[in-house]
């Protein structure tokens, strides 16, 4: 058997203006990069503010105008620094289908296609549309480095969280079901998937009152659901912390990959990971 061999590439070198704009975007340990990073913050934040005010009916009567003003003023911002994104790396396309490429492109499209449903009957999609720009926190943790540590973990968990809700449906479907003989619609308990209901929410410990159940079976069965909700939330706190506390002994950089703009790669590493390219 022939074992296949992954060859790894060094693209053409970028012209010296766009390296400029990737170290100034990309790298958050240089001056301007912090510089650049810091202001980027502060207007997501703004933007996102702006998009709750402009929700307060109050608020819009007032200032309607000066919020539309903001918003255009930060959607043409955005627009400019999703373009220089793609400029300065190698690989455009990649970086626009990756996670924060898709995140950035979400965050300025519905300020422009919300001008194309301008007829009263059409507010509601408006409405909607208008609530998707708050996808502009996401963009915060692009920025914060400890946002890529928890990322990290969350992916290396995500079998063995996996696993655990799999565990947890059973249950709930399991009690819900006795639930259900027990109690009867009588009670309360119409369906199976109502009595599931009553198990989810008892397991989490939320318990809304809506659906109590009546008889002595039934409020014994309540009490264990509810002791084993307790024990089951510290189950994939647990998970989660291991995997965490794995990533932070792993050194890794935050240069980012010429090509693709990704970073979070190891220190003594000479390809990227996610493209191949030479680092």
């Amino acid at each position: 058997m022939v074992k296949k061999i992954k060859k790894y590439s060094q693209g053409e070198p970028l012209a010296p203006w766009r390296e400029k704009i990737h170290e100034v975007i990309f790298e958050a340990d240089t001056p301007y990069g912090r510089l650049f990073d810091a202001l980027l913050i502060a207007a997501i934040t703004l933007s996102v503010i702006a998009v709750m005010l402009d929700s307060v009916e109050s608020v819009k009567a007032q200032y309607g105008g000066i919020l539309d003003v903001l918003e255009w003023g930060f959607t043409l911002l955005f627009l400019v620094e999703y373009i220089l994104r793609l400029i300065s790396v190698r690989k455009p396309l990649m970086y626009a289908t990756s996670f924060l490429g898709v995140v950035d492109l979400i965050s300025i499209l519905p300020s422009f296609i919300g001008l194309i449903y301008a007829g009263a009957e059409t507010l509601l999609v408006i409405r909607v549309l208008r609530v998707l720009r708050v996808f502009r926190v996401f963009k915060l943790a692009e920025y914060l480095g400890e946002a890529d540590y928890l990322m990290r973990a969350l992916r290396s968990s995500r079998r063995k969280i996996s696993v655990f809700l799999y565990t947890v449906f059973i249950f709930v479907v399991v009690f819900g079901s006795i639930m259900y003989l027990v109690e009867g619609e009588e009670n309360g308990f119409t369906s199976i998937p109502k009595a599931v209901y009553w198990a989810i929410i008892t397991l989490t410990t939320v318990g809304y009152g809506d659906i109590v159940p009546q008889t002595h079976i039934g409020q014994m069965i309540a009490s264990t659901v509810m002791i084993m909700g307790y024990a089951i939330i510290a189950v994939p706190t647990g998970i989660y912390s291991t995997e965490l506390a794995k990533v932070y002994k792993q050194s890794v950089t935050n240069h980012a990959c010429l090509s693709c703009g990704e970073d979070g790669h190891d220190q003594d590493a000479n390809f990227c990971k996610y493209c191949g390219e030479q680092l």
